[in-house]
């Protein structure tokens, strides 16, 4: 019983690890950027690690480093997570009941979602020869373990070797963008990304750059929300 459990358990493994190798690809170069840039700051080896295992905030953990150098306080740094990370509780809605049957590891999963975690689980069809549950554990914990060794690798190659980090963290903004194209590629409902982007423009213009995340992350939302249900209502008049 015990092997049967083992090799389910490596198949699920082995099956998280082949979905997660893009990210792996994408996750050590920027987690290398992020310690390299932490290094640069002053913060050592054992910071890289402890804030890609705590925090683990993709484009938050770059700031951050801004955050640190600039003697910010705790009230400054935690609205400025808000506004930028806050995006990750509309993700979460849409795996809410998904997560709460994974019993032990739902803490865990809520904590490890990020832009490309997400696009993963959304994405990937899980075949009824392995457990989905294990899979979409494996694929957050992977993901994450990428990040914490592209970090760790970053501070310690800026301790040996000198680098010119300008610039370096743009390299998540192009991750961002890499994942659009993607989606508007293999996806069929192009009226989703229109209005997120025309919401994201509008509120870009109103706000600045600093604030316009959550409301237009809201606003986009609540107008999806509404086509849906004129959607559904005009579905049920027509029946």
């Amino acid at each position: 019983m015990e092997r049967i459990v083992q090799k389910e358990r490596g198949s699920c493994i082995g099956f998280a690890f082949r979905q997660t190798i893009p990210v792996m690809l994408g996750y050590l170069f920027l987690g290398t950027a992020f310690g390299l840039m932490l290094q640069n700051a002053g913060y050592h080896v054992l910071w890289a690690f402890g804030i890609s295992c705590v925090v683990y905030a993709g484009s938050m953990q770059f700031i951050l480093v801004t955050l640190l150098t600039g003697g910010a306080s705790l009230l400054q740094t935690a609205m400025m997570t808000l506004f930028i990370n806050g995006r990750h509780i509309f993700y979460g809605f849409s795996f809410i009941e998904r997560y709460r049957k994974m019993g032990k590891a739902y803490p865990y999963m809520v904590f490890s979602l990020t832009d490309e975690t997400y696009s993963l689980l959304c994405r990937t069809k899980i075949p009824v020869s392995v457990d989905e549950n294990q899979v979409s554990f494996w694929i957050s914990l992977l993901n994450q373990c990428y990040w914490i060794l592209g970090s760790v690798i970053g501070s310690l190659a800026g301790q040996l070797i000198a680098f010119d980090t300008t610039g370096i963290d743009f390299s998540m903004t192009a991750l961002f963008v890499a994942i659009v194209v993607e989606q508007w590629q293999e996806g069929k409902a192009r009226l989703p990304v229109i209005i997120g982007f025309l919401s994201s423009l509008t509120f870009l213009l109103l706000w600045g750059p600093e604030r316009f995340i959550l409301p237009s992350l809201s606003a986009a939302v609540c107008i999806l929300l509404i086509l849906r249900k004129r959607r559904g209502s005009q579905t049920q008049s027509s029946t």
